[in-house]
């Protein structure tokens, strides 16, 4: 179960480093730091950062993202892929540059996976207990209809956890502050229609690591 949470938040980073762009760069370079509205989401504890420019989008993603992985080499296959820049920092985070364009060329593909991931849970035979989930259009509210003998009687719950960890993700390359990030999983009796659990990320992720550890 596990390996299907790290497939899903490997398959977001892998948008992230093989995105191509065809963009050409504008010329006007010389606009004034007042017409430049930034928008800026960054956690000083090492989560994404995102800064959206009036041109271009940079986001910032810990080394820690990248485990076993040599950065300075993750960052020339990013700019080989195409990105406009890509830049280690002294502080073993990586800046990854892109127009607006391909930044919300990327969220889309990134909620497209979210989509195909949530249906995979739905019809995978590993979450038997499983049989539809629901969410909003930010992917900050899920609901999980499942059977609950089975649910509660499974490591199904590890579903949970991929869900809460990829509406996170969803939200930080978005823009969202770290300390703003809201992500809740509901699970609903599928016989009987009542919720029997709610977890909520970041808050309750301490408190289920350890219930599931």
């Amino acid at each position: 179960m596990k390996k299907n949470v790290a497939t899903l938040l490997l398959l977001m980073l892998v948008l992230i480093a093989g995105c191509s762009s065809n963009e050409v760069k504008n010329s006007n370079q010389e606009q004034s730091e007042k017409a430049d509205e930034v928008e800026k989401s960054e956690d000083t504890n090492g989560a994404v950062a995102v800064d959206k420019g009036l041109l271009d989008v940079e986001i910032t993603i810990p080394g820690s993202f990248f485990p076993d992985e040599d950065l300075n080499e993750v960052a020339a296959n990013a700019k080989e892929s195409g990105m406009k820049s890509a830049t280690v920092n002294s502080d073993d985070t990586i800046t990854y540059k892109m127009s607006k364009a391909k930044h919300k060329e990327l969220m889309t593909e990134m909620k497209n996976n979210l989509v195909e991931y949530t249906d995979d849970l739905v019809s995978n035979d590993e979450f038997s207990s499983i049989k539809d989930i629901t969410y909003d259009k930010n992917f900050k509210e899920f609901s999980m209809v499942v059977d609950q003998e089975v649910f509660e009687n499974s490591f199904d719950g590890f579903a949970v956890l991929g869900l809460g960890m990829a509406g996170m993700f969803n939200q930080l390359f978005d823009g969202v502050h770290a300390d703003k990030l809201d992500v809740t999983i509901h699970s609903v009796n599928e016989a009987t229609g009542e919720r029997i659990g709610t977890v909520n990320y970041p808050k309750d992720m301490e408190d289920l690591g350890e219930n599931e550890d």
